[in-house]
This record gives C-alpha cells, sequence and structure tokens, in this order.
C-alpha cells in the first residue's frame, strides 16, 4: 500500500507540474519569469541538484544558460556552448534527447572540472524546440549515478514541450511590447517636436535636433526630454491669464 500512495503521489506531482508549466503559456510573464519557473518546476519534480535551462543564440550559434535554480556560481558562469559541441550542443544540433550516465566520464562533457566540483553524476538533456525549430536545450543533473527511465523521459519531453511554446510566447510578447514602447515613444517626441517649435519659433527639424542633443548631453532618453517639454507646455497653459 505505502509503495501506490507514493507513485500516486508522484503522478500527481507531474500532472502539477506540467499544469503549471501549461499555464506559463498565456501567463504574460516576462521571458526571465518565465525562465526561472521552468527551472524550478523541473527541478522538483525530478529532485534534481542542478536543473538549468540554455537558450540558442542563433547569430552566433551558441547555447547559454538563462536560468537555473543552483546557486553555485561556477556553474551559473560557465561558458556558453557551440551548436554541436558537448552534450547540450549536440542536444540542440540534433534536436534529440541525450542521457549520460556519467558526466565527468563522458568525453562529449566539455566542463568536466565543473560537474566534478558541483557533484553532478547523471544528465538529461532535452531540446527545447517549437515546429521542428530549436530554441534552447533544458538540463536535469542528479548527485548520484541515475539511468532516466523511459516514464521520467515522457514527462521531461511533455516539460520541454511546453516550456519551449511559453519560452516563444514570452519572447513574441516582449516584441510585441518593445514594438508597442516604440511607437508610443515616437509619438511623444513628435509632440513635443512640435511644441519646441512654436514655442521657440524654430523649423520642426531643428527643434528635433535639439531634443536629439539634449537627450545626449544629459544621458537621458528622447522621451523623457519629450516629456518634459511637453510637461512645461501643459503647466504653462494652466497658470490663470
Amino acid at each position: 500500500m505505502p509503495k501506490k500512495k507514493t507513485k500516486y503521489q508522484g503522478y500527481l506531482k507531474q500532472i502539477e507540474a506540467l499544469s503549471k508549466v501549461a499555464n506559463l503559456i498565456t501567463s504574460g510573464l516576462y521571458l526571465e519569469e518565465v525562465l526561472k519557473l521552468i527551472v524550478q518546476v523541473t527541478a522538483e519534480i525530478m529532485n534534481s541538484k542542478i536543473c538549468s535551462l540554455m537558450l540558442l543564440d542563433e547569430e552566433k550559434k551558441e547555447l547559454v544558460v538563462k536560468a537555473t535554480q543552483s546557486i553555485s556560481e561556477n556553474y551559473n558562469k560557465k561558458p556558453s556552448i557551440k551548436l554541436g559541441q558537448g552534450i547540450a550542443g549536440l542536444v540542440a544540433s540534433e534536436n534529440k534527447p541525450i542521457c549520460v550516465l556519467d558526466v565527468r566520464k563522458d568525453e562529449r562533457y566539455v566542463n568536466c572540472d565543473i560537474a566534478k566540483k558541483e557533484g553532478l553524476c547523471s544528465l538529461a538533456s532535452m531540446p527545447l524546440s517549437v515546429k521542428g525549430r530549436v530554441i534552447g536545450v533544458l538540463n536535469v543533473y542528479t548527485s548520484k549515478k541515475h539511468k532516466f527511465l523511459k516514464p521520467e523521459l515522457d514527462v521531461l519531453t511533455a516539460v520541454a514541450n511546453q516550456a519551449a511554446v511559453a519560452i516563444e510566447n514570452a519572447e513574441l510578447n516582449l516584441k510585441a511590447r518593445s514594438a508597442e514602447e516604440a511607437l508610443v515613444t515616437r509619438k511623444i517626441v513628435e509632440r513635443a517636436k512640435d511644441v519646441l517649435s512654436q514655442e521657440a519659433n524654430i523649423l520642426p527639424t531643428e527643434a528635433f535636433r535639439l531634443i536629439q542633443k539634449q537627450s545626449m548631453d544629459t544621458r537621458k532618453t528622447m522621451r523623457e526630454i519629450a516629456e518634459a517639454i511637453i510637461l512645461v507646455k501643459e503647466v504653462k497653459n494652466r497658470k490663470p491669464q
């Protein structure tokens, strides 16, 4: 009976974890928050010593550690890995998971010194892909030799698949926010340019250059300078005649 109860609790834990990751897809959280939650949830359900998430820099063709629940500076500051290099690099380039019983003895693993210092042993490395396009890798380490069984890999695959979608959505939201922010900034600067042009009786192009110069001189954004110009105008208009 106790074994059945433990197994049942394990299933509930996995379902709860998958639900948490699935909810991230429509959470609207910023990318850093999404990544942090993914590694925390994964580490919890896998009872792993270290769980890390690496994202692919498509321009440099490198995998960069973006989130981990580890407090080790040695691991958190480990260098980026080239696509096709090391275990994670192979996972990303081939879009296939790789399990290693002992990374300290595997010639493909490129950070053996860190693994020995941190007491890392077995590794399950899963690709994060959306519609066949790899965007990163999810790594799960244990402190003792551990053969990852099919049920564990199935759960990790499900987590990785949902995590990849959540990450892509967060990146798209970030781009949308940035585009919206740029549009708002442009409108504010255009308004300030017109205000300054009228107040100083100068051409709009000259007003724009003045805003730009003030921005560089004061090391403030053009939006901040523009907002200040508009505020002065509004305060001036509110003064009793």
